[in-house]
């Protein structure tokens, strides 16, 4: 499996379709998340990939984020899913690519991030508390979906973070201009 370096550069892109099954299959490595169906990483990838943001080593995938724009929240950037392969963690690829995402020129009117944590994911809540600090914006948050209504799984409540407001300037200050994905 690779490990990205020198050697081995990363590349952050717009995931394509035919990547799909290869996020798919990323996510089910991972310990502790939460498998959604192919099809909806087929979505992500055709219907959301200016949202969206695959990281790549090697060719091969060792990250991905899947967002979208609520369609009612104008200058919201809902954050659905996070995922960096465990060899390639705690060299902060998660915030690259968000920050990636933020610098895309689909996301110049976004002045706010929101996502849901559960309180046992204390990294990914550490991930957006330090995205916050970074883009010097308030972070909130409150209960969203409560376990129950997970039914029969074995999940935690959901609460949602809300980061912002945000300005442009600050989302895109790191590479100093507009970039893909």
């Amino acid at each position: 499996m690779s490990v990205f370096s020198e050697q081995n550069p990363l590349r952050l892109r717009k995931p394509a379709l035919s990547d799909g099954p290869r996020i798919w299959r990323l996510v089910r490595s991972c310990r502790n998340m939460d498998l959604n169906s192919l099809y909806s990483y087929l979505l992500l990838c055709s219907h959301f990939r200016n949202t969206c943001v695959v990281a790549e080593a090697d060719s091969e995938i060792v990250g991905f984020v899947s967002a979208y724009k609520p369609p009612n929240e104008r200058g919201v950037l809902f954050v659905w899913q996070i995922v960096v392969r465990e060899e390639s963690r705690g060299r902060g690829l998660a915030k690259r690519m968000l920050a990636q995402i933020l610098r895309s020129s689909s996301c110049g009117n976004i002045r706010y991030l929101k996502t849901t944590v559960s309180p046992a994911n204390q990294a990914s809540k550490a991930l957006f508390l330090s995205m916050a600090r970074e883009l010097g914006a308030a972070c909130a948050e409150e209960p969203l979906f409560p376990a129950d209504l997970f039914e029969d799984q074995a999940h935690e409540e959901e609460n949602l973070l809300l980061i912002g407001p945000f300005n442009d300037h600050k989302a895109r200050r790191k590479e100093g201009k507009d970039e893909g994905p």
